[in-house]
């Protein structure tokens, strides 16, 4: 079963970092690589258009933006990294759902989006998923 996959992984990644990082910050980047790695070589995932816009945002404000442009082409056009469309509803009940929770918005949506089709797995860097108690964040 395919695991989504959260827009850290995308921009631990991928961004530069502009001074010198912490061991366990370079143990992530190090992790992230690994995943997108897996990625790229073919393994299914699952994200959604708006954790796709996420990703897009911070890589198009931090790198060149061709190069940006060029890790969007690459998930784009992967057949194995399906991009789900996000509704109004889903919208509406991860607004919900982040207020009960303790999470913001795009988090509690990725949650609604797993349940939704069964999925119980998210690459991610960012613990809000552990308050998720039906989740399990993978870093690996």
């Amino acid at each position: 079963m395919p695991r989504f996959v959260d827009a850290s992984v995308f921009v631990h990644a991928y961004l530069r970092p502009r001074r010198e990082l912490k061991p366990h910050e370079r143990r992530i980047k190090a992790q992230a690589r690994t995943i997108v790695a897996r990625v790229n070589e073919g393994e299914a995932v699952v994200t959604s258009a708006v954790h796709f816009s996420e990703v897009a945002n911070i890589l198009e404000a931090w790198m060149r933006f061709d190069a940006a442009q060029a890790v969007q082409r690459g998930l784009c056009a992967r057949e194995t990294v399906e991009i789900l469309s996000v509704a109004r509803g889903d919208l509406l009940e991860a607004l919900s759902t982040g207020s009960e929770v303790g999470v913001g918005t795009t988090d509690a949506l990725a949650a609604i989006l797993m349940r939704d089709r069964g999925l119980r797995e998210i690459y991610s860097f960012d613990r809000d998923f552990d308050r998720f108690e039906d989740l399990r964040r993978v870093t690996k």
